[in-house]
């Protein structure tokens, strides 16, 4: 049997961070899950890279010396970096003209960083993640003058961004004002209107799309679904990926059981579940297909890498070397079935 190339297989660093800190459990070291990451082989095959999230205590953006460690420490493990996450939460897309500022300009940090990771040679491809750094209920105050204001925001970013040769991704997510339906999600998109904006699609945030979680209007699964019924779940992903696909340049694969969690500071979000819970409620291999194909089923190729994304695990989960090797072959699965 052939095997698949592409995309590529990485696992992300920020779940590290995510959730953890002064409030909740102590923050993982980057370079425990670096190794870990690297030790995780499923069948001889193992992870091509990692996603990194750009914040600290992993990383100071200020310290000029930071892109080269990190080359150094991946090439180390003969991995390449993928995909940024910029920390935009300094600042935010529908603050004060300083806050949205500094968010902009946390995106010129982050860019430089990548642009810098392309000349050590240890990233080829990969985006820019943001959000709106807004809170729902902040946006709901005045929902049409606020997505304007998150999109002129946006704009701002995409069009330094651009000066790097870098896209911004979107994540999609029922915490962040503005993004938290798959409706506005579009309507946000379209408004930004800049061909290096496009949407980051996590499996387990946009299965809470269907959901209508903080915009029941928008909800697909019915309220009274039968959430066992396959078909059910398959008609509203396929509703909410048609929807956002054409905007999709950046995927994460993930579990989700339908409920909601947040853990430290964070805000309640998808709750991401092990590759192997058994109350995950989508078939990953299967259910990446809608992100990975086109509506007729034919691959779309758009994604040269995904990565796995399995936010506010407990740390006794994290430091087990087992789960990343379930992770590794959930995603190896879902590469023989969408690969190519």
């Amino acid at each position: 049997m052939t095997m698949n190339n592409f995309p590529k297989l990485h696992n992300a660093t920020w779940p590290g961070l995510v959730g953890k800190g002064p409030d909740s459990e102590p923050v993982i070291p980057f370079d425990t899950l670096l190794s870990m990451t690297a030790a995780a082989e499923v069948n001889g095959v193992k992870f091509d890279g990692i996603d990194v999230g750009l914040l600290e205590p992993h990383f100071n953006l200020d310290d000029p010396d930071e892109p080269k460690k990190l080359a150094d420490k991946v090439a180390k493990h003969n991995l390449k970096v993928g995909s940024l996450v910029a920390p935009i939460w300094a600042g935010s897309a529908m603050g004060t003209a300083d806050q949205r500022k500094t968010f902009v300009e946390m995106v010129r940090k982050s860019c430089e960083f990548g642009q810098k990771l392309k000349e050590l040679g240890v990233r080829d491809y990969g985006i820019v993640r943001i959000d709106s750094a807004a809170g729902v209920s902040d946006w709901a105050k005045d929902p049409l003058a606020n997505s304007k204001l998150i999109a002129q925001t946006f704009q701002e970013a995409a069009d330094v961004a651009a000066g790097f040769g870098e896209r911004l991704a979107a994540e999609g997510e029922i915490c962040w004002g503005g993004m938290h339906s798959w409706k506005h999600m579009v309507e946000l998109l379209e408004m930004t209107d800049r061909k290096n904006v496009g949407f980051q699609a996590d499996m387990s945030h946009t299965f809470l799309y269907t959901m209508g979680y903080n915009a029941p209007e928008h909800r697909i699964l019915p309220a009274d679904a039968d959430l066992k019924d396959r078909e059910v779940i398959k008609a509203a992903l396929k509703t909410v990926t048609d929807a956002l696909r054409p905007w999709t340049i950046d995927f994460h694969v993930a579990q989700n059981d339908g409920s909601v969690f947040g853990s430290g500071s964070h805000d309640k979000t998808g709750r991401h579940c092990q590759a192997t819970d058994p109350n995950g409620l989508l078939d990953i291999a299967h259910d990446a297909g809608y992100w990975l194909r086109d509506g007729d089923g034919n691959l779309t190729k758009v994604m040269t890498h995904i990565c796995w994304d399995g936010c506010m695990f407990p740390n006794a989960v994290m430091e087990k070397q087992q789960t990343w090797n379930d992770i590794l072959a959930a995603m190896v699965k879902v590469r023989e079935a969408h690969g190519w």
